[in-house]
């Protein structure tokens, strides 16, 4: 286990999600903010915002199944299911009402949680949603070279373990060139990726990009009539989740926030966590 994710591991807890053992981070007091990771990351990717937040807030965040310190088993995975986890940890760590906070694919995973909160069977109260760069367009997504090709492949675990070496070019890829992440930070996430042999299971974990594309008309209605306030917050330079995804949201939605920052790709948390921080930490409720 990398260092730092060690003493990550250590400040967290694992609980039991339908049978599931995922895995809880809990920092800080006042309110809440409630945090859905993205692929192929984990809740690791929000460590040094929720350093600066916790003073402020409680910080909730967890392990999507499949994703970091969570079970990884060779299931199908689903974002509806998905959902339904985090609406677990929700009750599990007492979650009344929150500020609801969103990356990659935990984007779609906060709009399912705001679909349901619009058809009001969602257990707990969303003050604010907050996103940042994701797919949540998928006519306007630009998939990367990884993920088409562990797309081909079939959906079943692997037999053996990924080369995750090869993946090292591609994540840093993401990431804008004016904030590249040190060496050891893409460690810390490839061994996240290959912990409890993550990597034999990524074929069947981006079958979420099928499922977004089959409920776009949902997800999309879930953040567009969501009644609370919104923010989109994106780093330009996203070669995935390109700035046309803000862009049109705003058009759909007009009273949705649009926060840019053209010197960031695709990861703002671990690449600007002060901004996306201070950006928080200025809406909390």
């Amino acid at each position: 286990m990398h260092t730092a994710t060690e003493a990550w591991y250590r400040a967290g807890r694992l609980i039991d999600a339908g049978g599931r053992k995922i895995f809880v981070i809990e920092r800080g007091s006042g309110p809440v903010v409630f945090i859905l990771h993205g692929f192929p990351g984990s809740s690791f990717d929000w460590i040094r915002v929720a350093d600066a937040l916790e003073s402020k807030a409680r910080i909730v965040t967890f392990d999507l199944l499949g994703h970091g310190f969570s079970d990884k088993p060779d299931a199908r995975y689903s974002l509806f299911d998905q959902a339904d986890i985090a609406v677990e940890v929700a009750r599990q760590a007492g979650i009344d009402r929150c500020t609801l906070v969103g990356h990659d694919v935990g984007d779609t995973v906060a709009a399912e949680l705001l679909m349901r909160s619009n058809e009001g069977r969602l257990p707990f109260t969303v003050d604010r949603a907050m996103l940042t760069n994701g797919s949540i367009f998928m006519d306007l997504v630009q998939l990367s070279a990884g993920q088409i090709a562990l797309l081909s492949l079939p959906d079943e675990v692997l037999t053996q373990s990924l080369p995750l070496e090869g993946f090292r070019s591609g994540l840093a890829s993401t990431f804008s060139p004016a904030h590249m992440p040190d060496a050891d930070t893409i460690d810390a996430m490839l061994s996240l990726i290959a912990h409890n042999e993550g990597d034999r299971v990524l074929p069947r974990v981006i079958r979420y990009i099928d499922e977004r594309r089959a409920n776009q008309d949902r997800w999309t209605a879930g953040l567009v009539e969501y009644s609370g306030p919104m923010t989109a917050a994106w780093g330009e330079q996203d070669p995935i989740a390109v700035p046309s995804m803000p862009r049109r949201l705003s058009e759909l939605r007009p009273a949705t926030e649009v926060v840019t920052w053209d010197d960031v790709g695709h990861w703002p948390s671990v690449e600007v966590p002060g901004r996306v921080a201070a950006l928080i930490a200025d809406r909390i409720t």
